[in-house]
């Protein structure tokens, strides 16, 4: 007889278990990794459910929820708040649609607005919702040698990486955030959206160690430009980026995302994800430039109430003056407000 599928909670005890079927894994992402659930539990003090599938001792499937109580946002259960990808990841078609089930038993007695699952690729549940096309990924496979990278860069953009190197811009690994949320909180803050608190880029570097690297780009001494990038089997994920207010002129955060490139190449790595962007925006064509294709991402959200799936975004017209203002903050102010902001919205 074939032994029966159970649904289980994740304790310390098989954490690492986890992290070996993530590894292994088709469906599975860098943000199904178990150290997200250290890093959000303690960085914003939200309650985080990891669900995983087990026969016989062996892990069929995982999946990672965070669950968000907001008075600004409402009640949501996401796979994975914070993070671009997620959903359930399974090697078994029984181990995905009990995950299924037992995520909506689990909104039902959190009593949530939404479960949501941000899968890449399409997918369907049983009464789900699609986002609007709103979001998309943009990746990009990375050659072995490092000049064809470049080479297959289109010319105008090669030109403004060009550009960064006759600047003589340089790039440094740090072993800590100091550098990296300098630039990044000042980033933000021009860009109209809240920053997240310094403790949590601390906690993502001490969670995931080599696999979570900053890179920052030096003009005469100063940092102009920072990147917190990701490695997941094969991939380079460079995820938190900003430049200062004069990387545009130095070609800053053209010549940062090569370095990134380059370096991921030189360590082996054979995909470059670039990561979630929204249409319409400024980084959405500063991916296109690179010759990324855009691939729309695949957000499923189940609505308990019938409501529509929520909007929270910059480009919503109803955010428009909250934006606005916040790119007139003082920095310091921004900075002391916008964790408790953030840490509301997943």
């Amino acid at each position: 007889m074939t032994a029966e599928l159970s649904i289980r909670e994740l304790d310390d005890v098989r954490s690492a278990d986890w992290d070996r079927f993530v590894a292994q894994c088709a469906d599975a992402t860098f943000f199904h990794r178990v150290g997200w659930k250290n890093v959000i539990e303690r960085s914003f003090g939200h309650r985080a459910y990891y669900l995983y599938a087990e026969r016989n001792g062996a892990i069929e499937g995982v999946l990672p929820l965070v669950h968000i109580k907001s008075a600004l946002f409402g009640n949501s259960l996401s796979s994975v708040a914070f993070c671009v990808y997620g959903g359930p990841a399974a090697t078994t078609g029984e181990a995905h649609a009990a995950l299924d089930r037992a995520a909506r038993g689990l909104a039902d007695r959190l009593n949530v607005a939404h479960l949501e699952y941000r899968h890449i690729e399409e997918r369907h549940y049983d009464g789900a919702v699609a986002k609007p096309d709103l979001y998309v990924t943009f990746r990009k496979a990375i050659d072995p040698d490092v000049e064809k990278n470049m080479l297959a860069i289109p010319r105008k953009q090669r030109a403004m990486v060009r550009k960064g190197q006759k600047f003589g811009l340089r790039s440094e690994i740090d072993a800590d955030c100091a550098r990296l949320y300098r630039v990044y909180s000042e980033s933000v803050r021009n860009l109209g959206t809240p920053v997240f608190s310094r403790r949590y880029f601390e906690a993502l570097k001490q969670a995931f160690a080599d696999e979570c690297e900053i890179l920052t780009v030096v003009h005469e001494g100063t940092p102009v430009a920072a990147v917190m990038s990701f490695y997941f089997r094969d991939q380079v994920l460079p995820y938190y980026g900003g430049g200062s207010a004069s990387a545009r002129d130095l070609a800053a955060n053209d010549f940062m995302y090569w370095e990134v490139m380059r370096r991921a190449c030189e360590r082996g790595c054979r995909l470059f994800d670039f990561g979630r962007s929204k249409r319409g925006t400024g980084a959405f064509d500063f991916k296109k430039n690179w010759g990324f294709p855009a691939e729309a991402l695949n957000y499923q959200f189940i609505m308990r109430h019938g409501d529509k799936p929520p909007d929270i975004n910059p480009l919503n017209p109803k955010f428009r003056i909250f934006v606005n203002t916040w790119k007139r903050l003082p920095l310091p102010l921004a900075n002391w407000l916008g964790p408790h902001i953030v840490r509301q919205l997943g």
